[in-house]
């Protein structure tokens, strides 16, 4: 199949599978006579693990990693686990940045009186911003 069929099956646009393709998590389609990309069951099947990597919020360098494993038939389960621990280790802690941040603008946004009057909370946090020290 081309490249647009391709990517209408894996829910992949064709650019992100070309992508994909450049940075050698996807080997090289083969080629028809005149050029055009050929993908095969099995390159559909990589790109919905890459799809699935992806929704799940691995990097590139992890997925890469995961397609090695997946790869590798003598691979031991435990170094897919320290991989997926890893990540949902970081996954709590952008859970808890996030939930922090969204904290704190509620409580502005609570103490914001949403009127007429210039006086406003959320701005006055925001210009009081350290980028410039």
């Amino acid at each position: 199949m081309n490249i647009g069929e391709a990517a209408k099956k894996s829910g992949l646009t064709a650019k992100m599978i070309r992508y994909y393709e450049s940075i050698g998590l996807l080997a090289p389609a083969g080629r028809s006579a005149s050029g055009y990309r050929h993908y095969t069951d099995q390159d559909l099947h990589t790109l919905a693990f890459i799809r699935r990597s992806r929704d799940f919020g691995f990097s590139l360098e992890e997925v890469g990693q995961l397609l090695e494993l997946w790869q590798d038939r003598q691979r031991a389960s435990a170094d897919v686990k320290s991989l997926a621990s890893r990540h949902i280790d970081e996954l709590n802690r952008k859970i808890s940045e996030l939930t922090s941040l969204r904290n704190t603008l509620q409580e502005l946004s609570d103490h914001c009186q949403g009127d007429h009057r210039p006086d406003c909370p959320i701005l006055k946090d925001l210009e009081s911003g350290n980028c410039c020290k």
